[in-house]
């Protein structure tokens, strides 16, 4: 019996035959989402197995809900934002409601406003707001077809804001051929082919007469069901070869045998109706006038175009599209590069200059037979543009092809240059590191090479060559010294902390230190960076009492300079503090670079920023908040997919004492760290692993810790490692060793003259007095340290007193102090030591019951509850809450009902009383 063939080149309904359970899955989500719960799904599959159709069935089952759609356009895929600017248009208008920054962000990158280009995780987080603010007035239907073509700056903020959907009334689907990196990890939905009884079904629909029961089995088998394939490639077979079963192809081939099916019957369609088809194809945005005036410029009327069967495979509504994707592609592919250069340059004739010169651009270079430098000029100013709107791939891709039409070799090399850095803050860095190669041969003078020299270098530093970038960067800052100092002191100030951060030995150090010291003096008053520069040489070259006074001024300096300006190599200057001991400036710079990056919203930045206040934090005792900031490096990581050294959670875990958990990250610490060759990683991990040896009594273990931590060339954490040796080897009766860290202790402290290093050395020195001024030294360490926040550095104080009274049989004064040792201890969550502090009250007859660290009321908590808590108690509102931690305020709401129900409260206020505070503890005196 005959059947009926179905039409056009899309699907629709016949793609959704035997798609129940897809639909069911769909439903399933749709429905949840009233509920006001957010739901993302991935789905992904071969071209033409119906993922676009089970897209279209979910937006007309979306019953009640707010649709929005935007479709990845290939010839797009390098203009930024473009994607996204498409699924947001409908929202436009909510965007008075944002906060400030995250209005300016949406309203930058959409070519609203021309400002400073924001931080990509900015625009995310004003997408999650902008979705959230909208979903409050209906459930929001947000469906992304085509993602595999989908503009990088688009995708990365997509796949962003669908990882902090939560209580939102979000439905987001994205559909796509293979995952894109920026959206793996998202829970997905591989559509396969039809079932076989489906696909039967499917191809009898569409076959003349009956087909022999092998080839239809055969069809079937080698389509692997693919609905597209079966209806599709019986229209390229005759009668014969159908009955035959020949001219079948595998299934790895059906994309470009679907295509030749589309292109066979395309064919048949007129010359101007076959001209309209590829000028929809390049026309990225479907703008009907558009697509008929370069038509008209092409010399095709509307009447000519408009033959019977263009309708097959163009839609002409509001906006051109095509029926099936793998239409546009199999046009655009197999078009003369002849044709394909006419219609670029007739859409450019009709795009306006002035609204869009971006895709004008991009036409007029797709336009070009060969080299044209207005064209390269035009990609040029583009690429500005991208820059300015925060789109770094779309700049570098420009800057790529401004390059390619470039004959002048000094333009060339300054576009190479120029795309080498777009390209390196894209992230792509085997392209960035051709297009310096290409900069290095063009170079027409020493500057053009010193350039392409430095951004080379950098590379090499982002690629993770450690022990390669010193010497480049060294070398790249000497180069510069002739055409641009300031220029040159940045760099050298890079290389010092990039060859701190992973040199195992301290000569390459001192090679930088004693460059940087041979400048000449800056012109006026010194930067920020001179004095940061300047200092750090002095810690290497002159030692720390020459470099204190300077590095106090340096502290100075930053904390007047904008936060913007510090966070580009803040990553370094962050060690000022450290270096003369000043606990609360470390404090004070971390938390004001951690509030700069947290306000830019430059997440790829702000897990380095967290960890020098994660640890300064720690060292307070407030475990909690430390706690916080260790689940905000990990979600921000998560987020951004760059991966971040877990020195916070070791500091945290060592001081804790939680010996299992904490062995375990020390070793995988230590491995992970000598693999990429980074010495800080090492030094911070055998830290942890002396603080928790001498924790736990374990002195011998601590001892070989707190050695190979001192050992390296590293300028902080060794120092701070110091005490932790003298303690080890006093207890392990390694006096001579003891003695001799002491000495490195002195001259890394006494030149800061702080409290806290005073106060450490007056501890550390007590341990090996024998006469009578220990006591002095104990008493003086406990009153230094008590005028600073330090408060497991004051109550390891009492506890070694503690232990001196003792010794000394003076059992009722120790009491006293290792009472208060337990305690502060017992309330800062200090388990090791408090262990160590009950077994000497025994030993000093106190018939002491033990009890287990404080566990702070909301220690139930999860990481992300404790951190809006937190961030609650200190006052600060839901939209406050969600910008900090790039959530929304709908998810803090539903996350602060958590809250109250954990704790038994049920309001704000009650918060105060229900956490503990940083101060929170005993009496130290």
């Amino acid at each position: 019996m005959e059947r009926r063939r179905r039409g056009a080149g899309g699907g629709g309904s016949a793609e959704l035959l035997g798609r129940g359970p897809e639909r069911a899955a769909l439903d399933r989500m749709l429905a949840a989402v009233g509920t006001g719960e957010s739901r993302v799904l991935v789905l992904y599959g071969a071209p033409g197995v119906g993922k676009s159709a089970l897209l279209g069935y979910a937006e007309s089952a979306a019953t009640g809900m707010h649709v929005l759609r935007a479709v990845g356009v290939e010839s797009e895929m390098e203009l930024p934002f473009a994607t996204l600017h498409q699924l947001c248009a409908p929202l436009l208008d909510r965007l008075p409601n944002l906060p400030a920054p995250q209005r300016a962000a949406l309203e930058t990158v959409f070519g609203i406003r021309a400002e400073a280009p924001p931080e990509r995780f900015l625009v995310a987080l004003a997408v999650l707001s902008l979705l959230s603010d909208a979903s409050e007035e209906r459930p929001l239907l947000c469906a992304v077809d085509d993602a595999h073509w989908v503009d990088r700056a688009s995708l990365q903020v997509l796949g962003f804001v669908a990882r902090r959907l939560l209580a939102e009334s979000v439905v987001l689907l994205f559909g796509t051929r293979e995952r894109p990196e920026d959206l793996l990890g998202l829970p997905g939905m591989e559509i396969a082919g039809l079932r076989d009884a489906d696909a039967h079904a499917l191809l009898d629909s569409v076959t003349y007469g009956r087909l022999d029961q092998h080839v239809r089995a055969r069809i079937v088998t080698e389509t692997r069901g693919n609905p597209l394939a079966l209806l599709e490639l019986p229209r390229g077979l005759s009668v014969t070869e159908m009955a035959g079963g020949f001219g079948l192809l595998r299934s790895d081939a059906l994309p470009g045998r679907i295509e030749q099916s589309f292109l066979a019957r395309i064919r048949g369609l007129p010359e101007e109706a076959r001209l309209l088809l590829l000028v929809a194809a390049a026309e990225p945005v479907g703008d009907p006038g558009l697509v008929w005036g370069a038509a008209a410029r092409l010399g095709v009327p509307p009447a000519d175009a408009l033959a019977d069967g263009t309708w097959e495979w163009l839609s002409l509504d509001a906006r051109v599209t095509f029926r099936h994707p793998l239409v546009r592609s199999a046009v655009y592919r197999s078009a003369s590069k002849r044709d394909l250069r006419a219609v670029h340059l007739a859409l450019a004739e009709v795009t306006d200059p002035e609204a869009d010169p971006d895709r004008r651009a991009w036409h007029l270079a797709s336009a070009a037979a060969a080299p044209d430098e207005s064209v390269a000029a035009e990609l040029e100013r583009s690429a500005g543009r991208a820059q300015a709107r925060g789109g770094l791939a779309a700049a570098a891709a420009f800057l790529q092809r401004s390059v390619a039409l470039t004959i002048d070799p000094w333009r060339r090399a300054e576009r190479a240059v120029a795309a080498a850095e777009a390209t390196l803050r894209a992230g792509d860095l085997d392209t960035a590191r051709r297009f310096a190669d290409i900069a290095d041969r063009n170079a027409r003078d020493e500057f053009q090479g010193v350039r392409a020299h430095l951004v080379r270098s950098r590379i090499t530093f982002a690629a993770g060559l450690n022990h390669e970038a010193p010497p480049l960067l060294l070398s790249a800052a000497r180069r510069l010294e002739p055409f641009d100092l300031e220029l040159a002191r940045e760099t050298y100030l890079i290389a010092w902390g990039t060859a701190a951060l992973f040199a195992a030995h301290s000569g390459r150090l001192a090679e930088i230190s004693e460059a940087a010291r041979a400048l000449p003096a800056p012109a006026g008053t010194p930067r920020a960076v001179d004095l940061v520069l300047e200092g750090y040489a002095l810690l290497v070259t002159g030692g720390r009492a020459a470099a204190v006074p300077v590095l106090r001024r340096a502290l100075d300096a930053l904390a007047d300079l904008p936060v913007r300006e510090v966070l580009t190599w803040s990553w370094v200057a962050n060690g000022v503090g450290a270096a003369v001991w000043d606990d609360r400036a470390i404090r004070v710079l971390a938390g004001r670079v951690v509030e700069g990056a947290r306000a830019a919203g430059a997440l790829t930045e702000l897990p380095l920023c967290l960890t020098p206040l994660g640890i300064a934090v720690s060292w307070t005792g407030d475990f909690t908040a430390a706690a916080a900031i260790v689940a905000e490096i990990e979600d921000v990581s998560a987020a951004t997919g760059v991966p971040i050294a877990p020195h916070v959670e070791l500091r945290l875990n060592a001081l804790r004492g939680r010996e299992t958990e904490t062995e375990a990250h020390i070793a995988a610490a230590i491995e992970e760290a000598v693999a990429g060759g980074q010495l800080m990683g090492v030094t911070a991990a055998q830290w942890a692993a002396a603080v928790l040896y001498n924790g736990l009594g374990r002195y011998r273990q601590a001892l070989e810790a707190a050695r190979v931590c001192t050992r390296t060339a590293e300028l902080w954490v060794p120092a701070w490692a110091l005490p932790e040796l003298v303690e080890a080897a006093v207890r392990a009766g390694e006096d001579g060793l003891a003695r001799a860290a002491l000495d490195d202790l002195a001259d890394a402290a006494e030149p800061s003259g702080t409290d806290w290093a005073l106060g450490v050395l007056a501890r550390s020195r007590a341990l090996l007095d024998d006469g009578t001024g220990a006591e002095d030294l104990h008493r003086e360490a406990i009153e230094r340290l008590g005028r600073t926040e330090l408060r497991p550095e004051l109550a390891r104080a009492h506890l070694l007193y503690g232990e001196w009274l003792r010794r000394n049989r003076r059992q009722g004064e120790a009491r006293d102090r290792l009472r208060t040792a337990y305690d502060m201890f017992a309330s800062i969550g200090m388990e090791a030591f408090a262990e160590r502090a009950h077994r000497e009250l025994i030993a000093a007859g106190e018939s002491v019951r033990r009890r287990t660290a404080d566990v702070p009321a909301g220690e139930e908590l999860t990481p992300q509850e404790r951190q809006i808590a937190l961030l609650v108690r200190e006052g600060l509102t839901n939209p406050e809450i969600g910008t900090r931690l790039f959530i929304s305020p709908r998810t803090v709401e539903w996350h602060l009902r958590k809250v109250f129900a954990k704790l038994g409260i049920s309001s704000r206020r009650q918060l105060a009383g229900a956490l503990p505070s940083a101060s929170s503890g005993p009496d130290p005196g």
